[in-house]
């Protein structure tokens, strides 16, 4: 391949923003003295702008500074997208009974709700919000099948205000009601 179809092919990645060439190499972008990686959301430089580096040190060498957006230097291959997706994630699985907001979680991580909404979105392919609620009613048919709980208080333990309210929600996504699910459940006596 010749310099120009290479610079082609890196270009197009840029493009894309395509991760699976983060760490493999790394942009740098002269209009501003910033190196990225290929898959950095940021605006998208002019092709005379791009320079192609094999390493995070050949870029600083060459001046450049790890962008803030997209951090070249962090040595995760999936990039922090990928990283505030888990983060979430992990909130969402261990704190779920908890009243979870999209503004709490993102002043927690200290970043703006808007941000956290668009970033789990792409990356998971649905919102924090049906996240927690497909947690919840994950943990609300774990428990409704392995135990005699009643079902208010398995409402309150996944995060639900009232039992009507969690029943409502449960028949919608479940497509039966708590009890009905728990007879249709239940361990064979």
């Amino acid at each position: 391949m010749n310099k120009d179809a290479i610079f082609k092919s890196v270009y197009e990645t840029i493009l894309s923003r395509d991760t699976r060439h983060d760490g493999q190499y790394y942009v740098g972008i002269t209009s501003t003295g910033i190196f990225c990686r290929p898959s950095c959301r940021s605006r998208t430089p002019k092709p005379e702008n791009v320079r192609v580096y094999d390493s995070i040190e050949r870029a600083l060498e060459a001046g450049f500074r790890p962008c803030k957006r997209c951090k070249p230097e962090n040595p995760s291959p999936h990039g922090p997208d990928a990283e505030l997706a888990e983060t979430v994630l992990g909130l969402i699985r261990t704190r779920y009974g908890e009243n979870l907001t999209l503004h709490g979680l993102a002043s927690e991580l200290n970043i703006s709700p808007y941000h956290l909404q668009r970033t789990f979105k792409r990356t998971t392919g649905i919102s924090p919000s049906r996240q927690l609620l497909l947690t919840r009613m994950e943990e609300a048919k774990h428990r409704l099948a392995r135990s005699e709980q009643p079902i208010g208080e398995i409402a309150a333990a996944v995060g639900f205000r009232s039992a009507s309210h969690f029943s409502a929600v449960f028949h919608k996504t479940a497509g039966c009601t708590p009890n009905e699910f728990r007879e249709q459940n239940a361990p064979n006596s």
